[in-house]
């Protein structure tokens, strides 16, 4: 037996690792490229920022769980950003001659409020996940309250404790007010590259342009997936015999089954639930509705990689031990989604129609060899016997057809009676005839049926003429009042878009005949649905961000160059994707709208940067100079904490998609910080070299 209390207190210790990792790594990397005193610095007011964040998610009452502990390790690296520029400006202008306390206070009121805008704009990118009312945006909602929480409070404590632990804690600077603290090797080396750039910039934007291109072409070659499958040490068994089975030879299968499973060394435990799943013990588990030629089997094994060889192992034998059944072996998954991966859904109003349609559609994916679990959710016609009620005779006796339902249901399915309470369980009390008077379909005409008339039972036989058979669709399914079947399957391996590239032109091309429709769903259709309910608050924090660049410059030219920046980062999530191999899925979406927040947020303090110096009368080529040479080291070492802090969550199945984006995207976001904004600087400013 799986305990689910003991897979999440796993899955939050694995998290909580995770985290002390990032926490450690970014701690270790901001010593090694800021000093031992400023890299201690920024770790504290690191730790505070996290001590924070858990005070806010307890008053929020937010819980300890994977998506909310994944957004604390995803801002980690985000959260040093403001400590990072406030520390980098105090530390510059005491090596300049100024007063630890002048540095501060002039350091500090030059940066909190394009700090704070920057701040608001990377909670804004995030923010629409959070009011997304689709059932992802439910699912991911903690992400976006952690990230809101934790950016928020790591600008209040940039902007107040970190100059006081400057002030306090930094050891004294060496002061020269003549000597430029940028002569380094690093800064002279891409100096002399952005003073080529900006020489040569109609040239750099065509290659950025070429580049862009590239990238387009080749996210093409991405292959597309909602959301991946879950790591947990579980996978599920679900076992359909004919529709109209008896439950008792469903559960006899599944004892066997069940005996099968557990002469494997790597399966632990076994649970089995017969006539319908078990409760939802997790959010991302739909049970199947009742129904008495279904079987579940939950089967749990030592390690989750081993879930892989067992179903190849038992999706191979299986089916010859058990040939009049359909198995369906099934990995839980991360992310909302339910049923078949790809499903056709057809609609009209025959039935037999909508079989021949739906019947096509398998066969069509039956041809595929990655097309597995093929199926229509209206299963098998069952065969049905129907007594003809004579009216007459009937009407003599006072017997009604409700009468001749109730008299068979209790006959051979049985009627409840009443209810014995056996402590804390309730028993239902049936009432049907003995066994063997209910076997053979030939005893049908011996049941009795009450008449309220004369007082007596009445023989079946008596008031009806013969038993018809025919076959009958037991299920009919319906959406929006229309009737539905729907055919699906998986695949067998690699992602459901892959296969339905494949599948959709064909079944697109079954002729439907006039009223008739057919639509996607399954993943397709959850795909469309979450990024719908993203997309739909999109464009209002689009523009919330937009006012508020506008507003930090009171321009548009510097928005202006901000956003167009963003088109490019494809680049590098374009790479990172091919590079890993990494699908690209609603996690990865969700990760370009935090590295479009991450992005504008260096390109803020940057061309902040540049406008203060023209504003102190400085020549504005020069100025494009100082100010991307000053702001080398901060963008840099933001980007890197940020990057290197993610690293932790490639090792989970979940986030490494997110990851794997953002680690792409800025690596790249920060060259286009550092040269890109410089050259549209120049060239929507009309700047030319004076110097």
């Amino acid at each position: 037996m799986g305990y689910q209390s003991d897979l999440v207190a796993a899955s939050v210790k694995s998290f909580l690792i995770e985290l002390v990792e990032a926490v450690v790594i970014v701690i270790l990397v901001l010593c090694i490229t800021m000093g031992l005193s400023s890299g201690l610095l920024m770790g504290a007011i690191l730790l505070l920022t996290i001590f924070g964040t858990l005070i806010g998610m307890k008053l929020m009452a937010i819980d300890f769980q994977m998506i909310s502990l994944g957004a604390l390790i995803l801002a980690l690296g985000m959260l040093v950003d403001n400590a990072i520029v406030v520390t980098e400006g105090i530390l510059v202008k005491s090596q300049q001659g100024m007063s630890r306390r002048k540095a501060t206070l002039n350091t500090v009121s030059q940066t909190a409020w394009p700090l704070l805008g920057a701040t608001f704009v990377a909670v804004l990118a995030f923010a629409a996940i959070g009011t997304s009312q689709d059932t992802t945006g439910e699912f991911l909602k903690s992400l976006f309250l952690v990230m809101a929480i934790s950016l928020f409070l790591s600008w209040v404590l940039a902007i107040t404790l970190t100059p006081l632990f400057c002030v306090q804690f930094l050891p004294k600077a060496k002061t020269n007010r003549t000597a430029d603290p940028y002569t380094g090797k690093l800064y002279q080396w891409y100096r002399n590259i952005l003073v080529i750039c900006l020489r040569h910039r109609i040239l750099s934007l065509v290659i950025l342009a070429g580049t862009l291109v590239a990238a387009l072409v080749g996210f093409s070659q991405v292959e597309k997936d909602l959301f991946p499958q879950d790591s947990r040490n579980q996978f599920m068994v679900n076992y359909w015999r004919p529709e109209g089975t008896r439950i008792e030879e469903v559960s006899k299968d599944l004892g066997q089954l069940e005996h099968l499973l557990t002469k494997f060394d790597d399966i632990t435990a076994t649970a089995t639930f017969v006539g319908q799943g078990t409760l939802r013990f997790v959010l991302t588990y739909e049970p199947e509705m009742p129904n008495t030629s279904y079987g579940q089997i939950l089967v749990t094994v030592k390690d989750s990689e081993h879930i892989d060889r067992l179903i190849s192992v038992l999706r191979r034998d299986l089916p010859d031990r058990f040939p009049d059944a359909r198995i369906e072996l099934k990995k839980f998954r991360r992310g909302p989604g339910e049923g078949a991966q790809i499903q056709a859904r057809f609609m009209g109003q025959d039935i037999s129609i909508l079989r021949k349609l739906s019947n096509q559609a398998e066969a069509i994916m039956a041809e595929d060899p990655l097309a597995i679990d093929i199926r229509n959710d209206w299963r098998q016609p069952v065969l049905t016997f129907r007594p003809q009620i004579i009216e007459a005779a009937a009407r003599r006796l006072g017997i009604t057809r409700p009468q001749v339902a109730d008299s068979l249901a209790m006959n051979f399915s049985g009627k409840v009676v009443g209810i014995y309470r056996q402590e804390n369980t309730l028993i239902p009390i049936k009432i049907r005839a003995p066994k063997e008077e209910r076997e053979s379909v030939d005893r049908l005409h011996d049941v009795v049926v009450f008449s309220p008339d004369t007082g007596s039972a009445v023989p079946l036989q008596q008031i009806s003429s013969e038993l018809k058979t025919k076959w009958e669709d037991p299920i009919i399914r319906r959406l929006d009042r229309r009737r539905t079947i729907t055919a699906g399957c998986n695949p067998l391996h690699g992602t459901a878009d892959t296969l339905l590239s494949k599948l959709r032109p064909k079944i697109e091309a079954i002729p439907l005949p006039p009223g008739y429709a057919l639509e996607w769903s399954g993943d397709y259709e959850d795909t469309i649905d979450a990024q719908e309910g993203l997309f739909q608050m999109v464009p209002v924090f689009f523009l919330a961000m937009v006012f508020t660049v506008v507003a930090l410059f009171n321009g548009a030219r510097q928005t202006i160059i901000i956003f167009l920046c963003l088109p490019l980062v494809s680049v590098g999530v374009t790479a990172g994707l091919l590079i890993t191999g990494q699908p690209f899925g609603f996690m990865c979406i969700l990760g370009y709208l935090g590295l479009s927040g991450m992005i504008i947020k260096n390109a803020v303090v940057l061309i902040d940067q540049v406008d203060a110096e023209i504003r102190s009368g400085k020549d504005a080529y020069a100025a494009i100079l100082d100010s991307a040479v000053s702001r080398l080291r901060p963008v840099s070492m933001a980007s890197i904490t940020t990057v290197l802090g993610m690293l932790p969550l490639l090792q989970d199945i979940f986030f490494v998609g997110m990851s794997v984006t953002i680690i792409g995207g800025l690596t790249f976001g920060t060259v286009l910080t550092l040269l890109v904004i410089p050259i549209l600087y120049a060239l929507f400013f009309k700047v030319w070299r004076t110097i």
